[in-house]
């Protein structure tokens, strides 16, 4: 059974940068797609960022294009979201999730993942 841990989340000003971690244990994810999340108080969740296994293609919703980088680290069996110029929009609990399948390419629906953390804060005041 693959277990995802998030951490790294925490209070920052605007323009501030924080990095996102989700360590993976169970099994290597090295060649599974994954994916970041992100969920504002009473709105639903949304796409933030993906990397396809393999390859690691990503991609990044329009928010986030030119200030988010989504990469991993094999060796660590580790997924990162480096968040920068972060703003009070990015507030949000923020989510990784990985696919139970091996695959090169990258999924933005949350659907299409089988396995999810719990989640961190991400609070950015203004």
């Amino acid at each position: 059974q693959v277990q995802l841990v998030e951490s790294g989340g925490g209070s920052v000003q605007a323009g501030g940068s924080l990095r996102l971690s989700c360590a993976a244990s169970g099994r290597p994810l090295i060649n599974y797609p994954m994916g970041w999340f992100r969920q504002a108080p009473g709105k639903e969740r949304e796409f933030v960022a993906a990397i396809s296994g393999g390859y690691s293609n990503t991609d990044y919703t329009d928010a986030v294009k030119g200030r988010f980088t989504i990469s991993r680290d094999g060796a660590k069996n580790t997924l990162y979201l480096q968040m920068n110029s972060l703003n009070a929009e990015d507030t949000a609990v923020y989510y990784c999730a990985a696919r139970s399948t091996i695959g090169t390419r990258w999924y933005a629906n949350s659907d299409e993942y089988s396995y999810w953390g719990q989640g961190t804060q991400v609070t950015v005041s203004s």
